[in-house]
């Protein structure tokens, strides 16, 4: 049995991973009895955890909104700064740390008093990113509201762009996936009665109030994270890819991405690569600058769609080459220290 320090960190972890747990449920988790879970309750509300409790057969524990901030071992600037730092990774500032920022901004944000979240807000409505082009900005507490739903289980409606119109849609949120340059959520959609997959860029915010609690369905399939790459990159279109790399998968994946395309591990030496594509010389063309052997398994129509770019290609390089008397020296670009600073 964990003693009572380890116990109560265990009781407080287990209050953040979801919003409500029944005194058994509690009790279960950390093999004592619920005269000992109230006692451990009454101590982190002495330590300045806002834990709420509902009386009656269905009630239990949550962790709420507190008037001070729990002690986390930071003062009000520190957990603005956390914040704020939280938001920015989440929203793809920082590679490779988006996941883990938005789960931990989802525990922070459960906790944070209101005095410092309008000071988050109005350092974030002050602040003008410079962001190149290749993502869509998400907003971080969209983000932070949908990880919510997903983690209480609670359905919420969307209102979901596609070109110049606006859906309303009412899903049972599951997980967010996030590629490099985009997140995701996959969700059942309760009006088509069938999973989907969403752009989070593409949903306005803010979210309503969070809806009913739902019982959590199958997954569509084992991998989530195979399963959206799937229905990002193939299935929306008319032709459907299958190429054979001669080449390791360590190789090949860091020349695509998610939502390109899907990559499988043959052996140590080969992949294949699942895509989609409305135009086969798209998938051609696409393939072929990759840089690596390959052949293709389908469809068969890929196959002299592959010749044609083929024949063009060798074309444009004979007719090219009495032209080109001497390779031109490439243009000296300047050195960052010599731009205007102001």
């Amino acid at each position: 049995m964990l003693d009572t320090s380890a116990r109560l960190l265990r009781l407080l972890s287990l209050l953040q991973s979801r919003a409500d747990w029944t005194g058994a449920e509690l009790a279960g988790r950390l093999e004592v009895g619920l005269r000992t879970v109230r006692r451990d309750i009454d101590r982190l509300r002495e330590l300045g955890y806002p834990v709420d409790a509902t009386p009656g057969v269905a009630g239990g524990y949550r962790l709420g909104h507190g008037a001070a901030l729990p002690p986390l071992l930071l003062d009000d600037e520190e957990a603005v700064a956390v914040t704020i730092s939280l938001r920015m990774a989440a929203t793809g500032s920082v590679a490779g740390l988006e996941e883990a920022a938005l789960r931990a901004l989802a525990k922070l944000q459960q906790v944070l008093p209101s005095r410092l979240r309008h000071r988050v807000t109005a350092f974030q409505s002050s602040v003008v990113p410079l962001t190149g082009t290749v993502a869509e900005r998400v907003d971080a507490d969209l983000l932070a509201a949908i990880a919510a739903a997903c983690r209480d289980r609670r359905r919420i409606r969307l209102r979901y762009r596609r070109g110049d119109q606006e859906q309303a849609r009412e899903v049972e949120p599951y997980r967010l996936v996030h590629t490099p340059h985009r997140w995701y959520l996959l969700a059942w959609d309760t009006g088509r009665k069938d999973w989907r997959t969403f752009r989070v860029d593409r949903i306005t915010p803010p979210l309503g109030q969070p809806g009913a609690r739902f019982t959590p369905r199958p997954p569509p399939h084992e991998d989530t994270a195979a399963y959206v790459s799937t229905s990002i990159s193939a299935a929306p279109y008319a032709y459907q890819a299958r190429i054979l790399f001669h080449a390791p998968l360590a190789e090949v994946a860091p020349h695509t991405s998610p939502t390109a395309g899907r990559l499988e591990a043959v052996d140590e030496h080969s992949c294949v690569f699942h895509a989609g594509s409305n135009s086969l010389r798209e998938i051609a063309v696409h393939v072929a600058v990759k840089g690596f052997d390959f052949e293709v398994l389908d469809p068969p129509e890929l196959v002299p769609v592959l010749q044609e770019v083929s024949e063009r290609l060798r074309r444009a390089a004979d007719s090219s080459r009495p032209h080109l008397t001497a390779v031109p020296r490439p243009l000296r670009r300047p050195d960052k220290t010599e731009t205007r600073n102001g």
